[in-house]
């Protein structure tokens, strides 16, 4: 007996779809203020089938651009920066990154309220990308 394997599931495309997709596109180019409380990296670990978020501390210049710390220096929003995180969570599900990060951690690590927003809707795409198999990159 032959047997097929499902190739991995890809989104459908639809008119609707489409149109929400291109709609979120341009709300991803809004300005926002960046969190001086940090920034999250967010990546999965498929071998251990988890959704995983670096923190890295920053401070925010005059100009409004996080630097390094250690150093006063504008962060690269391109390319490749050596820096270590100051914390790494990880959880099964974006709920359970959420508490770990929201509620267990004293203190939080998050200091804006749309900084928290975007990092659970992250979270979530994460979270889908894991359970369908399908990359994840962070917005």
């Amino acid at each position: 007996m032959n047997q097929t394997v499902n190739p991995t599931p890809q989104p459908i495309a639809t008119p609707m779809a489409e149109a929400l997709t291109a709609f979120d596109s341009k709300l991803s180019k809004r300005y926002i203020e960046l969190d001086p409380a940090g920034y999250f990296i967010v990546y999965l670990d498929r071998t251990a089938g988890l959704i995983c978020a670096k923190h890295y501390s920053n401070v925010i210049n005059d100009k409004g651009l996080a630097c390094d710390p250690e150093t006063g220096k504008p962060l690269p929003t391109k390319g490749k920066v050596e820096r270590t995180p100051t914390a790494t969570f990880c959880g099964k599900t974006a709920k359970d990154l959420c508490i770990k990060i929201f509620e267990e951690t004293k203190p939080c690590p998050i200091g804006y309220l749309d900084h928290a927003a975007y990092l659970g809707r992250e979270f979530v795409r994460a979270e889908m990308a894991l359970i369908n198999g399908q990359d994840y990159i962070q917005d």
